[in-house]
Parts: C-alpha cells; sequence; structure tokens
C-alpha cells in the first residue's frame, strides 16, 4: 500500500511506468526483444482522457528505457523522453534500439474504454516487416498496481497468519490475540520477509517521506503543466516558522521536535507539509504513494505531527508502527472497494488515505484497536461521494488542497474516537467500505478522474498542447 515513486500519479504515471516494464520482460520472456524495430502504446478510458496531464507519455518512456522510479536520478524524468521525442529513438531496456515517434506511437482513444478497467492500455512490438511480434493489454488499477489480462499470477502462496480482509476480522484477531493492529500488521508482513527486512524497508518509506516534505518546503517556482500554479509550501513554513527551511532535512526535523505549537499554528503546519509533498508530486518528484500519488501529503503530513509537534515521546518503531497501520486499513479498502479514483472518485484515494492515517494516529496516541478503527470509519464517512474532477487533467487544483483537508480530517476523526466508546458506534468500517463502494458505482463517469466534469469544466483555464 506503501510504495516509493514518482508523480504525479499512481494509477497514471507509476502504474503505466510498471506495465511498460512488465512489457519489456515479456518480450524478453519471448525472447523477441532483438527483433523489435517498433513499439506502440494504445491507452483507452481515463489514460487517455487525463494521461497528458499525468505525464503518462513520460511514465511510457522511462518504463520501457528500463528505469527504475524508485532509483532514477530526478533529472532524468524529463531529460530522457526529451531525448526520445527530439531524436526519435528509444533504448528498450537500455538495450535496444528502435525507432520511436512521439506523437504516433502513443495513441490517445479518448472515446474508448477496455472492459477490465477504467484504466486500460494495450503494448504492441512489430519486426521490421510490420509483422506483431507481441501484444499484452494492462490495466493500471491504482496505487501504482498493474494486472495484465491473461496474467494467471495470484495471491494464493502468499498466506498470512492474520485474516485481514475486512474491519470485523481484524478486530477479531486483535481480540482473539491481544495483539494492537501493529503488531498484526507486522506479524503478517513477516510471513514474507526477515525483521531486519522490513524495518529497512518502513525506514525507506519514512525517509522518502521526510524527504519529500523537505524538498516541497524548499522548492519554489511554478509547477509544470501550464496551469501557471505556484508553489506555496515554503511561504506558507516560512510565515509560521519565521526562518529560511535549512539546507540539511535532519536539522530542520531537529528544530520541529516537541515545538507543541498552539493550534492555529498546528493547522498551518500539517496544511504546508501535506501542500509540500503534493507540490513535489505535481513536479514529478519522489514521493510514497499512500495509497496513491494523488494524496501521498496526507499520511506524511499526520505523521509529522504525530512525530515532531504531538505531546508524545515518539521512537522510529513507533513510526514504523505508524506505517504499519496505515497500510493494513489501506488494504481494507481495496480488497472491499477500490483506490482508484478513475473507479471511484476522490473518495478512493484522498478518503482512504485519511482513514488510514486516522487510524494509525490513533493506535499511535494510545487508542485501542476498536478505537483506531473507528477514526478510519469516521475520516471515510466525510469523504464519502467526493468527486475527482483535476483542472487539465493535472494533480494541481484541486488535488494539492485537498491533501490538507484530508490531513485535518484525519487527525479530526483520531482525536474524536480517541475520546468515544466504540462500542457504541452505529457506523461499522465494513459498512463504511460497502458504501463507498456503491457510491463509486453509483458515481457518474464524468466524475472519476476523466476532467469532463466538476472543477475541471467549470473553471476556465488555457493549457499549451504538448
Amino acid at each position: 500500500m506503501l510504495k516509493i515513486g514518482i508523480g504525479p500519479s499512481s494509477s497514471h504515471t507509476l502504474g503505466p511506468w510498471r506495465a511498460a516494464e512488465g512489457f519489456v520482460l515479456q518480450l524478453k520472456g519471448a525472447g523477441v526483444l532483438h527483433a523489435v524495430t517498433r513499439v506502440r502504446v494504445e491507452l483507452y478510458g481515463s489514460l487517455a482522457l487525463t494521461g497528458r496531464g499525468h505525464g503518462t507519455d513520460i511514465a511510457l518512456i522511462m518504463g520501457l528505457t528500463g528505469a527504475d522510479p524508485v532509483t532514477v536520478p530526478l533529472e532524468d524524468v524529463h531529460a530522457v523522453p526529451q531525448r526520445v521525442r527530439s531524436e526519435q529513438r528509444l533504448n528498450i531496456a537500455g538495450a535496444h534500439a528502435v525507432r520511436f515517434e512521439y506523437n504516433d506511437d502513443i495513441v490517445y482513444h479518448r472515446d474508448q474504454r477496455l472492459p477490465g478497467h477504467a484504466n486500460g492500455m494495450i503494448f504492441s512490438a512489430v519486426d521490421g516487416a510490420g509483422e506483431t511480434l507481441l501484444s499484452s493489454t494492462a490495466y493500471s488499477i491504482g496505487g501504482g498496481f498493474v494486472v495484465f489480462e491473461g496474467d494467471e499470477h495470484t495471491d494464493a502462496g502468499r498466506t498470512v497468519p492474520h485474516d485481514v480482509s475486512t474491519g470485523a476480522a481484524l478486530l477479531a484477531c486483535c481480540r482473539s490475540t491481544s495483539c494492537s493492529l501493529a503488531d498484526i500488521a507486522r506479524e503478517n508482513e513477516l510471513a514474507h520477509c526477515t525483521e531486519t527486512e522490513l524495518d529497512a524497508g518502513l525506514a525507506a518509506i519514512w525517509r522518502v517521506m521526510r524527504e519529500a516534505v523537505h524538498r516541497g518546503c524548499s522548492a519554489s517556482g511554478i509547477l509544470p503543466g501550464g496551469l501557471e500554479v505556484h508553489r506555496r509550501a515554503p511561504d506558507l513554513v516560512r510565515r509560521v516558522t519565521g526562518i529560511e527551511i535549512p539546507a540539511n532535512a535532519d536539522d530542520w526535523f531537529a528544530r520541529l521536535e516537541n515545538t507543541q505549537p498552539d493550534f492555529a499554528r498546528t493547522l498551518k503546519f500539517v496544511g504546508a507539509f501535506s501542500i509540500a509533498v503534493n507540490e513535489e508530486n505535481a513536479a514529478f518528484g519522489r514521493i510514497v504513494t499512500a495509497p496513491t500519488n494523488g494524496s501521498a501529503g496526507v499520511i506524511p503530513a499526520v505523521l509529522l505531527y504525530y512525530r515532531y509537534l504531538s505531546p508524545m515521546q515518539v521512537s522510529e518503531r513507533d513510526v514504523y508502527d505508524f506505517l504499519l497501520v496505515a497500510g493494513l486499513i489501506g488494504g481494507i479498502f481495496k480488497t472491499g472497494a477500490t483506490i482508484s479514483a478513475a473507479m471511484g472518485g476522490c473518495q478512493a484515494e484522498i478518503g482512504v488515505s485519511s482513514a488510514m492515517a486516522a487510524a494509525a494516529l490513533t493506535e499511535g496516541l494510545g487508542g485501542s484497536p476498536e478505537q483506531a478503527v473507528m477514526a478510519a470509519e469516521i475520516a471515510m464517512e466525510h469523504h464519502l461521494g467526493l468527486t475527482c474532477d483535476p483542472i487539465g487533467g493535472l494533480v494541481q487544483i484541486p488535488c494539492i488542497e485537498r491533501n490538507s483537508m484530508g490531513a485535518i480530517k484525519a487527525i479530526t476523526a483520531a482525536h474524536i474516537a480517541l475520546e468515544s466508546e466504540s462500542e457504541r458506534a452505529k457506523v461499522s468500517l465494513d459498512a463504511v467500505v460497502k458504501t463507498m463502494w456503491e457510491t463509486a458505482q453509483d458515481m457518474n463517469t464524468r466524475y472519476k478522474e476523466t476532467s469532463l466534469g466538476g472543477l475541471a469544466v467549470n473553471v476556465a483555464v488555457s493549457i499549451p498542447e504538448c
């Protein structure tokens, strides 16, 4: 549920990037890579409608070249596609050069949708005679997850000791074992890795989150895409702290330690943290999908609030537990509903991330598993029906500010749950997950990351053609 990747969209950038990598592996597996002279990618549904604004073309090229979004130098994310466009040559897997005409070999079928998912794409590779060597259909299903049509792979072999597919099952595990949510999540993770590997992975996620906040609070200028959106996080932080951001991230976070600002300053800090991450996301920076890129600012902002601004003494292990609980709750929504805005609107992104953060914060502040699950329900309940209507197909307006709202709702939900008797709750987490999915199915497609309704059509903008 928490992946290190490149902005601006998990379903429109990271997913297609991973799909392109997967297609290259298929070419290698079929033994035909050496014979390929041309590669073509056709985009359908939401990918076609908002792909340009989300950098889908950039992601596809990077994936085909074999670049890894976790480690690729950020400057390459723009430099490599620009070079491919100017030279009309693409180096598949960094080893096999083919002709690539940018405007012809990435096709946007804006009026068509594939049957498997709103984010569909078809990869084709041909030889010198124009014969198709391999064709493959893939779906980017949200959160950077990709499914290839006809892929028989299942998770049947990935057994875990605890059933965490629903809120009820999760709480039953906690009661029968007297374990916390974090303990349950850790035991499930350790079924497939060592504790050293798990903690190293969590440490990497935490590091990237902190770095994204620091970069976003330090960088200025206008975000790419043509909307002329100015970065605001640096000014917000400067007004709150009265100081320039130190070049070293650790120095800055050390200054924040236990500052315990008043309510108004806390709101400003949380807002700045979340906005910083999503401005980085919009600028094709490295962030953590949590559970998506468009909602990547919520969990870091709430986690930084917990780690540095709350009265709690928070250790690194506490931070890792926070991330584990967040992932646990996100998995319930992915299993029972969706984390794709193209399928469920923004409730599937900001709503889910707010629920994840609320549960993690509640347990971190000393709440019971029941209170933590209650907090997740409260956070999502008040995001039900939230539409996805990005102006110009860019993850900027209203997406960046929505992360701030989602973070504040998560903190509010946590504190409500901490002061409540969970056994008196009238709405269960499973009921709200079910309701969210039903709402998603009823929602008009214009409000599902297509930019065909809402703010996307009621705010006049002029964006130059790519």
